[in-house]
């Protein structure tokens, strides 16, 4: 990241809660507060982390790794 006070230090975080908002939040009517937080912790840990494509990864999903690691392991 660059130093401090740049403007693009927050870029990928504001990012991420954009997506947040636009796929989850502003779809949904949450009663309580645990309601809340438990659909968001759902969503982070089963649809963003694993459906978004990564770099690291080769520009695959990590349940595409995960597939083509035990497709070659079989």
């Amino acid at each position: 990241m660059s130093g401090k006070g740049n403007c693009f230090d927050n870029a990928p975080i504001e990012s991420f809660w954009g997506v947040l908002k636009n796929e989850l939040v502003y779809h949904q009517v949450y009663q309580t507060r645990i309601e809340a937080i438990s659909d968001i912790i759902k969503y982070i840990e089963l649809d963003y982390n694993q459906t978004r494509i990564q770099k690291g990864l080769g520009y695959k999903t990590p349940r595409q790794m995960w597939f083509d690691f035990y497709r070659q392991a079989a």
